[in-house]
């Protein structure tokens, strides 16, 4: 499952790297989120959501400090924004 956003996806494993980079929990995401934990834990086995749902969880991770880098040859990753 993937967002995209200024030609950037949003994977699954991305979702993961981000809560982990955070210190955050599925509980803490989906709070942030406004969505269920069990909501977290289907985007991360990889589940179709609602495109709208996707993009409230990566705008909560953005919000908390993540960027989304870009599959350039190394693959896609996250990073925690400088100044967070």
């Amino acid at each position: 499952m993937q967002q995209v956003r200024n030609g950037v996806l949003m994977l699954a494993v991305q979702c993961k790297m981000a809560r982990a980079a955070l210190g955050m929990g599925v509980r803490d995401l989906a709070a942030a989120a406004a969505v269920s934990p069990d909501t977290i834990a289907r985007l991360e086995r990889g589940e179709t959501l609602y495109p709208r749902t996707i993009a409230a969880i990566r705008n909560a991770l953005e919000a908390a400090g993540v960027e989304f880098i870009a599959e350039n040859g190394g693959g896609a990753g996250v990073r925690l924004r400088k100044g967070r």
